[in-house]
């Protein structure tokens, strides 16, 4: 056999090489990165980019997770939201509100809608009219997964305190014919009061403006209605109660505004097909060939 008949599964092999590299994000962030998993096949769902935004492709009925690990080598709180409510307090969700804190490099999986210290209600992928923002009046947003980061402001050091000269007159008046010693209380600065916690166990950059962030919304949901969708539209459901302990902790942020806002938006794989955000391949048309049994590279079959 000549050298150059191993041109072709050369060629076959840098082609599978460039499609890994074109293969969909699992992980987006900076600060941290966030994942969503199928909680029922264990999978990490793929990370689609379209017009501006992120998208992942959800199965109807199935649980799933917000996975984030921190990437930095300092805490930092993650407020999270889904369909633009609180996973936490339930309330409209803001960047102030309560989130959880990660420790350096620390990784963990937000698994539902918090319900005390103990207990979340699973996320799970469901139609708008059964996920838990509709059922409490708050259709808007339904479909978007957000998480905003926040840095730690580093703790302020003590000032130090430079011992007074001991004067004759001090030396008199603590040897006094009582006998006692007055020592002097050394006063410590206020304590930073923080905002409460909770403490669990390539990126989207933060929006510059409302203006930017609101033009790409805009850009995104023009591709969500470029063609009639196949089924029904995702929300995420108040699912079955779950064990999901927790503690509290202290928090002071480095600035008000987040570091990093994450945000991604999720749907059907037969919608995000339909709108064009996963584009499936193209079927290769088959091509008659003069000569089929040439064609074909053999290697040596396995023994009868």
């Amino acid at each position: 056999m000549k050298p150059g008949s191993f041109t072709l599964p050369a060629v076959t092999a840098l082609a599978a090489l460039l499609a890994l590299a074109s293969l969909p994000a699992q992980a987006i962030g900076r600060l941290a990165d966030v994942t969503i998993v199928d909680r029922d096949t264990g999978a990490t769902l793929p990370v689609h980019y379209a017009k501006g935004e992120y998208w992942v492709a959800g199965r109807p009925g199935a649980r799933y997770a917000i996975t984030v690990r921190n990437r930095s080598g300092e805490r930092v709180l993650a407020v999270p939201s889904v369909d633009g409510v609180n996973v936490l307090s339930g309330e409209t969700a803001a960047w102030d509100q309560r989130g959880y804190v990660f420790s350096p490099y620390e990784r963990y999986q937000i698994t539902g809608w918090r319900k005390s210290d103990s207990q979340v209600a699973a996320f799970e992928f469901s139609s708008i009219a059964n996920s838990y923002a509709s059922r409490t009046g708050r259709p808007a947003h339904v479909g978007v997964i957000g998480v905003a980061l926040f840095r730690e402001q580093p703790p302020v050091p003590s000032p130090a305190v430079t011992p007074e000269p001991y004067s004759q007159s001090q030396r008199r008046e603590n040897s006094g014919g009582n006998g006692n010693s007055l020592g002097r209380l050394r006063e410590e600065p206020a304590p930073h009061q923080p905002l409460p916690s909770a403490a669990p166990a390539a990126a989207a950059p933060a929006p510059s403006s409302e203006a930017e962030s609101s033009a790409r919304s805009m850009a995104a949901d023009s591709v969500a209605k470029a063609a009639p969708m196949p089924s029904p539209k995702l929300g995420t459901a108040h699912g079955q109660r779950e064990t999901s302990v927790v503690s509290h902790t202290t928090f002071t942020r480095l600035q008000d505004q987040p570091n990093e806002v994450i945000s991604i938006r999720y749907d059907s794989r037969e919608n995000l097909v339909a709108s064009g955000v996963i584009r499936e391949p193209l079927a290769r048309p088959h091509v008659p060939r003069a000569f089929p049994q040439s064609d074909n590279l053999s290697y040596v079959p396995d023994p009868r």
